[in-house]
């Protein structure tokens, strides 16, 4: 009879568990030994951290928090929780650990919800508006995101972003062309970023304009931009200039330098340097 009854209390039990993971009750720590994927992977709580933490069928144990430089919060009932350096599923273990030897909750189901992250950083450096390092404001934080909180990239900046970190222990290095990813509009190519992160925008690459042009200089190569529409960028040929006195002169991958006589429709290279001659009559 005791034996049946235990293992009718198992079977619920384990009914119970399983419906509380379809509902996304059960905790992370409990997700992780369902073998699903926890909330915040391989974060580690820190100093202005925000917290939700909310106890299953006991809401007078529900608080909304911030770690404090000490790395611990106080919660009812147990008083001080060290949480610094915990990932969320192992802050939600310590809470519950303290409910159940104070005996408070005989068997709690703590959940930890990381609504703002303040202890973790990213550097934004580069051709950007403010370079610094920014808090990350949330485990959802994306590229674009970080470059926001720098005020975007310089009008001299590159259209293109290096993002580079650790995950799961290996360095990892990626290029994200923000201007292709709004105007093909293909969002799954925002990565989220981490703390630790650096993300790097370079100088955008340039062509040289000069000789018998209205406004010799450097000037930022557009996509697809033509000869044409370089010497347009210089206020077009003087007076004294010829179409067929334009040269460029290109750095080869071995490093030589040739000078070629391009069309008009011919697209312009990084670092080209396009001389216009003068006419000779």
């Amino acid at each position: 009879m005791t034996t049946g009854w235990k293992r009718g209390k198992a079977a619920l039990g384990a009914l119970v568990t399983g419906l509380a993971l379809v509902a996304g009750l059960v905790p992370a720590h409990a997700r992780e030994a369902a073998g699903q994927e926890p909330a915040a992977q391989e974060y580690r709580l820190g100093p202005g951290d925000g917290l939700k933490i909310s106890v299953f069928q006991n809401p007078d144990l529900s608080l909304e928090t911030r770690v404090s430089e000490t790395g611990s919060i106080s919660y009812p009932l147990v008083g001080n929780v060290q949480v610094g350096g915990l990932s969320v599923a192992g802050a939600e273990k310590a809470i519950a650990d303290g409910l159940k030897k104070g005996g408070f909750v005989l068997q709690p189901q703590v959940t930890v919800v990381l609504q703002q992250v303040r202890g973790a950083q990213v550097a934004v450096l580069g051709q950007v508006a403010r370079p610094g390092r920014y808090p990350l404001e949330s485990t959802a934080m994306k590229v674009t995101d970080a470059l926001a909180l720098a005020g975007g990239m310089a009008p001299q900046g590159a259209d293109k972003v290096i993002l580079t970190g650790m995950r799961s222990g290996r360095r990892v290095r990626a290029e994200i062309d923000v201007t292709e990813l709004f105007v093909t509009w293909t969002p799954e190519k925002d990565l989220p970023v981490m703390a630790g992160d650096t993300l790097y925008v370079h100088r955008a690459p340039q062509v040289y304009v000069y000789g018998e042009v209205q406004r010799s200089g450097a000037y930022r190569i557009e996509r697809q931009m033509t000869v044409l529409q370089a010497l347009a960028m210089g206020g077009g040929l003087s007076q004294r200039g010829t179409e067929r006195g334009v040269r460029i002169h290109r750095r080869g991958e071995d490093g030589a330098v040739r000078v070629l006589t391009p069309q008009l429709n011919d697209l312009v290279q990084a670092d080209d340097v396009i001389v216009v001659r003068e006419a000779l009559f």
